[in-house]
């Protein structure tokens, strides 16, 4: 397994910066989050989550740091949080932290309904 980066690119402020690392199980997902294929762009980090849980069955830890993102992105994370929890389930450690801008205290809303949704238990922080 290799790591993952993207960083941000400006010219593209709809992609989300990237980072997952094999030898922490720490994986970062940051930005804005609003591209018009997002299935496309968080397959890769769907398979790289699964593989990971499958293969190196150590703690895995989610953060999530997302300013803005769609209902695509929604629904690809979603995704990432059904093998997290299956992965809880079957014994592995997890760890879904949600960041929030102060600024926008709605999100602390939006982050209740995916975990409900999703049926996992966040730590939500603010940043």
């Amino acid at each position: 397994m290799e790591n993952i980066e993207i960083n941000q690119n400006l010219s593209t402020p709809y992609f989300p910066s990237v980072k997952f690392e094999v030898s922490s199980g720490v994986c970062e997902i940051s930005g804005e989050s609003y591209m018009e294929e997002a299935y496309k762009f968080y397959l890769p980090l769907i398979n790289w989550i699964r593989q990971f849980t499958e293969e190196e069955k150590r703690k895995i830890t989610l953060n999530i740091k997302l300013i803005y993102f769609n209902t695509s992105t929604s629904k690809c994370l979603l995704d990432i949080f059904e093998i997290l929890k299956k992965y809880k389930e079957q014994g592995g450690q997890t760890e879904v932290n949600w960041f929030y801008d102060e600024d926008d205290p709605d999100m602390v809303e939006e982050v209740r309904d995916f975990e409900n949704e999703a049926e996992m238990e966040f730590n939500i922080k603010a940043f």
